[in-house]
This record gives structure tokens, sequence and C-alpha cells, in this order.
């Protein structure tokens, strides 16, 4: 949105980076949407996802850079080695708002190196672009190479992989880095990280530059709404004040806190699971809250320190609770702690290899419980054995190697930690989104809701995190999509709609649909699998997935009549 921005081409065959104007018709779209849009036009959705034809995409949200609150997150995207369909994932830390600062809206990785077993680093700053040598750095873990890299880029942040990624695990995360420096922000799902690694891109390295916060058309305009904003976000009750941790009670109460390889909803080491333990820490260990980025204002990531004061990990949050935690019956957090760490290290999507965890367990492959045992599985993922390669391939894969049926997984993704069987509609998102089983892309947290409204309510959230993800605000800000048409509007110097919001992020859906279509998925194959109908949690083992396939399709078929409400409801992730 500001005259001369570029976008970043990185041509991994021929080891060039090169800048071109970014086209003008794409200006309100970034993040996710912008993704979407590159991902239909230049790749090949029939593509090896690890070869040389995927695209990789490092898209910064349309706010990121400036004054808006919690606006700085990033899009990765690329074709899935996991779906083996279009994938985005959603993080924060530095480098979207680096980027956009810098007037780089998009970076766009394709090619494959003839050498394999070098590494390379990519530079941006306000000189230029530069591909560099980064062979010294190959299967260093995240947080080594970070704090190296800083020594050479004093004030830039970093976007990397660890050696999962580098090893093209499908489990394999891509990491930012947050205010601090630390690699402790990831985009996990979907193993994009493999897809970074496939490409022996290591690192890229975005300086911070002088140029400052972005200008938006309507300056003092714009200034007003970002204080508005921040003012009425922080009156409210703070659902988020100690991060996603505390929802662990909450989760546990209504049978989405996954035990055992999701055998229960419910698991009996809630109370040393709970994220309370995690704030009672604070005051003897030091840590607390922070914000992952600059200009955050929901600062939900907790920063966790060991028994000496240390500082561990951030944030454990309670997705990474439920996976590796009660998912794999590890009852300590702090063990947790532990694991959480090392996938940031070894550059892991903790849902992912969690779960995989889990199914290792249910087949009898190492004892229920053996945090111990999980650590010494994560740090064979970063050797490279074969049991740690099958494990950070993700469920799907130690399950075929396993021979063990018992997979609870969507198009070869695993399930987040809010269970379908007690959450009917989320699970219909799960089902109809192209994201697969993800939780991101439109979760709703509401058992008791009418069956009639399963289908158009996931639609409807559908569409409002897709327009999120695209805008570059946090999910946890919750914005409405009435929220984002005022900054946009007053970004741009345009009239902008709700009503366009909305239709933006179904065009996202429809061009990510479309994608998916090419690469070979099949509508009837949307559905949930069967271990999720036919085995129960809750009481007496009654919750079950139910909803109709005929009920399911109609969440993607057809666009539903906006409702009032659409332009409202909150974002949820």
């Amino acid at each position: 949105m500001a005259d001369g921005d570029q976008m970043i081409r990185v041509d991994m065959t021929n080891l060039t980076a090169t800048a071109e104007p970014f086209p003008k018709e794409w200006d309100m779209l970034g993040g996710r949407a912008l993704s979407a849009r590159i991902l239909l036009d230049e790749c090949d959705a029939s593509c090896d996802p690890l070869g040389p034809d995927n695209v990789l995409v490092l898209a910064p949200g349309v706010l990121a850079g400036s004054s808006a609150p919690t606006s700085g997150r990033m899009s990765v995207g690329g074709k899935s080695p996991l779906t083996n369909g279009i994938k985005e994932a959603n993080t924060g830390g530095n480098p979207a708002i680096d980027l956009m600062r810098l007037g780089y809206r998009v970076i766009v990785v394709k090619g494959q190196p003839s050498d394999r077993e070098k590494r390379w680093g990519l530079e941006v700053n306000e000189d230029g672009l530069q591909l560099v040598d980064a062979t010294d750095h190959k299967y260093k873990w995240n947080y080594a190479l970070c704090e190296d890299l800083s020594g050479t880029y004093p004030k830039a942040s970093f976007i990397s992989i660890g050696p999962a990624g580098e090893r093209c695990l499908a489990g394999a995360s891509v990491a930012t880095t947050d205010e601090r420096g630390r690699p402790a922000r990831h985009a996990g799902r979907g193993g994009l990280g493999a897809v970074m690694g496939s490409k022996c891109l290591k690192f890229v390295a975005v300086d911070k530059g002088r140029k400052g916060v972005r200008q938006p058309a309507n300056r003092k305009e714009f200034t007003g709404a970002s204080k508005e904003y921040t003012k009425t976000y922080r009156e409210a009750p703070q659902f988020f004040e100690f991060g996603t941790s505390a929802v662990v009670p909450v989760a546990n109460g209504l049978h989405t806190f996954p035990y055992k390889n999701r055998t229960s909803g419910q698991s009996p080491d809630v109370e040393t699971l709970d994220g309370k333990r995690i704030v009672e820490s604070f005051e003897e260990r030091g840590g607390g809250m922070h914000n992952c980025m600059t200009g955050c204002i929901v600062q939900c990531s907790n920063v966790v320190h060991d028994a000496e004061g240390n500082y561990k990990t951030s944030a454990l949050e309670f997705e990474t609770l439920t996976l590796l935690g009660a998912n794999c019956a590890i009852p300590s957090w702090e063990d947790v702690a532990d694991l959480d760490r090392l996938c940031d290290e070894i550059g892991l999507d903790t849902i992912e290899t969690g779960a995989a965890i889990a199914v290792y367990m249910d087949s009898g492959g190492m004892e229920w419980g053996d945090a111990e045992g999980a650590k010494g599985l994560l740090r064979e993922i970063a050797d490279g054995t074969e049991l740690g390669q099958a494990i950070g391939n993700g469920a799907v894969a130690i399950g075929k190697k396993r021979g063990h049926a018992r997979i609870p997984a969507v198009r070869g993704q695993s399930l987040p930690a809010w269970d379908p069987r007690p959450l009917q509609a989320t699970g219909i998102t799960y089902a109809t989104s192209a994201m697969g089983a993800d939780h991101t892309a439109g979760l709703i947290i509401n058992p008791g809701l009418d069956p009639g409204e399963y289908a158009i309510a996931s639609q409807e959230v559908q569409i409002i995190n897709a327009a999120v993800d695209s805008s570059g605000f946090c999910q946890f800000l919750q914005p409405s999509l009435t929220d984002v048409a005022n900054f946009y509007s007053e970004y741009s110097g345009e009239t902008v709609t709700p009503e366009q919001v909305a239709d933006m992020g179904w065009q996202c859906m429809q061009d990510e649909w479309e994608f998916n279509r090419r690469a070979g998925w099949k509508d009837e194959d949307d559905d949930l699998p069967d271990v999720l109908k036919n085995e129960g949690v809750g009481p007496d083992g009654s919750m079950v997935f139910a909803v109709p396939k005929d009920v399911i399709d109609q969440a993607k078929q057809q666009r539903f009549a906006p409702r009032d409400s659409l332009y409202t409801t909150k974002a949820a992730g």
C-alpha cells in the first residue's frame, strides 16, 4: 500500500535473489490470501512437495509494520508434504514487521540447488539482497544458529529451520525470532520447514533498517483507531492474560484434553499440566508474560524458566501441553517444557510431533508417560536415525511403520488438541478446510451449538480467520471483519467495507480449494477418520463425531447468505 513496495524472488536453482515491483492489484492482499494467490498462480499443484517445483512463500500481513496493535504476523505457505495440498502456517515474531518496514511485501522462493549438501542464507537489508553460503551452519539447532547469526547481523530478525527441516521431515516447522531474538515462534503446521529445507535455505536475516513504521494514507485517523482499539482491548477482561496454557482445565472439562492418543478426552494429570503451575513458577524462578512481537498488546506468550532461574522456553502453550503432555500421558508440565524447547531447537511442530509420539506409545514402542524416552526420540530426529525420521515425518508415517491403525489425522495431518467429538462444528472445519485438521482455520468452542448451525458456523469462522490471517493481526487480538475493514480503510485511504473483507476471506478459501483440486484432492474425502466416529469420549464414551456428510459438504460447496453476526464475530484460533 506504499508507493515503491517490492517483492523478493529467490531462485535457488541459479542462486539469485532479486527485487521487483509489488503488483498494484495485490495491494489488499497479504499473509494467507497473498500466499494462496501466488501458489495458485505460480506453483504446479501436482508437484513433489520436496522437489524444485514447489514454491515457498513468506508473506507478512497487510498491516504488518504499521502502528496497528498486534499486527505483525507472517504467513508461511507452500505445498504441504503432510497433506499433499496447499498449506499456510501463521507465526509471530519480528521478521514480518522488519520486511514490511524495508518495503518488501513478500518473499517467493523457487527452485533447488544442484548441490544439496550446501546450505544458504538470504540477507535482506536496505542495501539490497544477497544469498550467502551458510554451510557452516548445517544441522545447527535454532537457538545456537540465531545466537551465531546475531553476531553477524546484530540488528536483524531471523527466519530459520533446524535439522528437522534440513532433513526434509514432514513435521518440520519454520522458526521466527521474537523481540529478544529467540527462535521461539514457529509456523508449525503442515511441514513447511521441510519445504524450506528442500531448497537448502537455512535462514533469512532481515535487517531492521532505518525507515521506521509504515505510514498509512489517513495517518491521524489510523493512529486514532489504533489507540482506541488498544484502549478498548485493555479495558476488557483478558482471556489470554496468562496465555493459552490457562485453557487446560476448561478443555479437560469439555472432554477435549486428549489422553493416551485420544482414547479419552480427559487426563488424570490435569492438575500438574495446568498452566497455573507455570504462572506459579514466575515468582520463584522469574519469567512471566511478554509480547512476541513489537507492538503486541495481547502478551499471551509465557516465558518459562527452569528451577535455577534460567530461561528454558517460550511460549509453553495449550496445544503443546496437550499433545506432548496429556496425549502421551506425560504428567509434568516441566517435562513438556523440555520437550517444547527441543522441538523449537530442532524445528518441529509440537502438535504433529506429540501426536506421532503418542501413536508410537499406543503401538507399544514405548511406555506411556516416558518423558525421558520422548526426549530421546526428539534427539533421534535431530540425528536422522531411522526411528527419528519416522517420528519426524508425523503420526501417519510412524503409524504405517508400526502397522498401527489408530491414527487421528485428516489428510495426513494430525488433529490439534481441540477434539471434534465434543466440538462437532470444529470437526466440519477440519473436514472442509484446505488446511486439513488445523484449529487456526476455524475453531468453534461451543459444545451446545444447535446441529442446524454447524455448517454455517464453521463456514463463517473459516472466512473470518482467513481474513484475519491475511491482515497481519493476531487471532488472539480477536478482531472482527468490521475491525479489519476499519483499519484497511484508514491505511489505504479508500473505503473498505466489512462485506469486502468477507469476500476477500472467501476468495482466499476458494483459491486454496482450487489448488487442492488441482493437487488431486477429492470432495468425497472431506471427512474425519473412522477412529473419531467409532470411538467416543465423555460420559460412557457417548461423544462421537456424527455429522452427516451432506451437512459437512454444505460448509464448502455453497456460500451461505451473510448474517450480520458475520461482521462482528471475533476471530478464534
